[in-house]
């Protein structure tokens, strides 16, 4: 397939699978095995379907076949931005300028992934999430639908920092549904953060956060319930 007159630079692989009325920006690199649904808008210089480049010594090295990668109706991937292989993205949703998505995972519907965020592999991200610029979500995170995540927020999935042994298994955040996480907090490895809880900016979250308790500190402690005006269902 031809690469557009009003798009300079693109390569399209043969294999690849565009709907209608997709817009391309200029030297934009399509993989095969990619699937990008009616209306998506792809920016400059994007890059979709990458392969991953793994060391040996990854925990999620694997000869197994990754699935292809699904850009469902509607999505804006925006200028600079890498989809790998494997990954979907669900309808009308946003991954930003420079942002990234590795493989295996999987970003709901109406969902933004800010400017420079990444989205790491093996991670599920809800519905209507708001992940702003440079967050980064690190592998095996779970995120419910409704999370807002302030910028620059990180979570972290390896409490050893690479000294476990072979094989031991990796535990990222989980967030539980509309839980909002403030700018340059920290997670620790598998912590939950529950329903509508409130973690406040620069908080470094080292245990769990139960439902609907606002949380600030280092470490973080829970100070007070968030308040009923608050609660998503005032909002939505």
């Amino acid at each position: 397939m031809g690469a557009p007159a009003e798009s300079p630079g693109l390569v399209l692989s043969p294999d690849a699978r565009v709907g209608a009325d997709v817009t391309f920006g200029a030297h934009v690199v399509v993989y095969g095995d990619v699937e990008i649904g009616d209306g998506c808008t792809i920016g400059d210089h994007v890059v979709l379907g990458k392969p991953p480049k793994l060391s040996s010594r990854s925990s999620t090295a694997s000869d197994a076949p990754l699935p292809p990668l699904r850009l469902a109706a509607g999505v804006t991937v925006s200028t600079g931005a890498i989809v790998f292989a494997g990954s979907s993205v669900g309808e009308g949703s946003i991954v930003g300028d420079q942002a990234y998505v590795r493989e295996r995972s999987s970003i709901g519907a109406d969902t933004v992934v800010g400017r420079g965020a990444g989205v790491d592999n093996d991670c599920v991200v809800g519905d209507r999430v708001r992940l702003q610029s440079q967050v980064y979500l690190t592998a095996y995170s779970r995120v419910e639908d409704d999370v807002f995540v302030g910028p620059c927020a990180m979570t972290t999935n390896d409490d050893t920092m690479s000294r476990h042994p072979p094989g031991t298994p990796l535990h990222g955040a989980v967030l539980r549904r509309a839980c909002r996480i403030g700018g340059g907090a920290v997670l620790v490895p598998g912590v939950e953060v529950g329903e509508e809880a409130f973690v406040a900016a620069g908080a470094v979250v080292t245990r769990d956060v139960p439902a609907r308790k606002v949380v600030w500190g280092v470490p973080a402690r829970v100070v007070r319930d968030v308040p009923d005006d608050q609660l998503l269902d005032r909002w939505a």
